[in-house]
């Protein structure tokens, strides 16, 4: 495809990065790529996401890197942004799930177009309940979406997918 639409070309270009650099992330590149996720769609406008930055100094990186099987890509990070919905501003479960993906795909581009690279850590909603103490974040009022790695990228990351024909119900 040619370079004609900035988004589209970022949307082919993003790949998932598991290896960083030692460079830090700014500030304000976090604050563009929370606004970007701030800025997702979600079912009645409710906004149901809520964020939690930390930085590779923290100190609940490494308990939390003991949560899920891919811990080491979560300490090899520079940033790790803890995406949550929050259950006294969510109103349909479906809707509000969906209105995190965008969010989450909102920021993975804004990272990508600041020349970042980010992975979606998922498998990690698995120890939900040992990641909220970590966090000590409220189980009762979070549920844990995702967790995304941030940092400068060591290498590029790869992808392929099946055509377009393998996708459709009909031809269109």
């Amino acid at each position: 495809m040619s370079k004609t639409n900035q988004v589209i070309d970022a949307i082919l270009e993003r790949r998932s990065i598991r290896k960083f650099t030692a460079e830090p992330v700014s500030r304000d590149d976090l604050s563009i790529i929370l606004e970007a996720g701030r800025w997702a769609p979600s079912g009645l406008n409710n906004q149901p996401y809520r964020f939690l930055v930390l930085y590779d100094d923290d100190a609940r990186v490494d308990p939390l890197a003991e949560c899920t099987k891919y811990g080491h890509i979560v300490k090899e990070a520079k940033a790790l942004i803890c995406i949550f919905l929050d259950r006294e501003a969510t109103y349909n479960e479906m809707k509000d799930h969906q209105g995190a993906g965008a969010c989450i795909q909102n920021m993975m581009l804004a990272a990508h177009s600041l020349g970042l690279g980010s992975v979606w850590l998922g498998e990690i909603i698995n120890q939900q309940d040992q990641v909220l103490e970590v966090l000590d974040v409220s189980s009762d009022r979070y549920e844990l979406q995702v967790v995304i790695a941030l940092g400068h990228p060591d290498g590029q990351g790869s992808s392929k997918r099946n055509e377009l024909s393998e996708y459709m119900l009909e031809d269109f």
